[in-house]
């Protein structure tokens, strides 16, 4: 099920999309890290939940809302003139997990959230964890583009990922 947050949420079901909140979000609940704080195009704050624990860092990615880029390599995705962006955040000790991203521009982007466990900065199968805005459990599966779409409003705003790890046969999905 796709929950959306804006007016146009009729529109936004129709499309298989999440949509944004058009207000900005607090100053508050920036993260530490001052992704944020840079010019660029909206923001969108991920909150993560469902966190297996607190070792390592954590990556949001944002992809063309595309089929043939969803996943790409980025270096080919910059080769090919194609917008992306990544951010790298800390893990915090304690308290909410919030990671900050700018997108390139107002419209339809795919997310990627990983939790890089073990701090080699390539996924590791058995020990990171992974999430995208739909919080559909991803079984054993790659994720699919429509489980990562979300329309980007031009005033940006929150999105939560439930983070999922390998979970025995059955692939990934939360841990509670």
């Amino acid at each position: 099920m796709i929950r959306t947050l804006a007016a146009s949420a009729t529109l936004a079901l129709a499309a298989g999309t999440l949509a944004f909140v058009a207000a900005p979000p607090a100053a508050a609940a920036d993260p530490t890290d001052g992704s944020c704080a840079l010019p660029g195009g909206p923001r969108i704050l991920v909150h993560v939940e469902g966190l297996k624990d607190r070792t390592g860092r954590l990556k949001v990615e944002l992809y063309p809302a595309t089929e043939e880029d969803f996943l790409k390599d980025d270096r080919d995705l910059r080769r090919e003139g194609k917008p992306f962006r990544r951010v790298w955040a800390s893990m915090p000790a304690s308290g909410p997990v919030t990671v900050c991203i700018r997108a390139p521009s107002a419209g339809q982007w795919a997310l990627l959230f990983t939790h890089d466990r073990d701090g080699k900065n390539k996924f590791n199968f058995w020990q990171d964890g992974a999430g995208f805005p739909s919080n559909q459990r991803l079984g054993r599966s790659r994720p699919k583009l429509h489980q990562a779409l979300l329309n980007v409003s031009p005033a940006g705003g929150g999105i939560t990922v439930r983070a999922q790890y390998l979970r025995g046969l059955g692939g990934f999905g939360p841990i509670d």
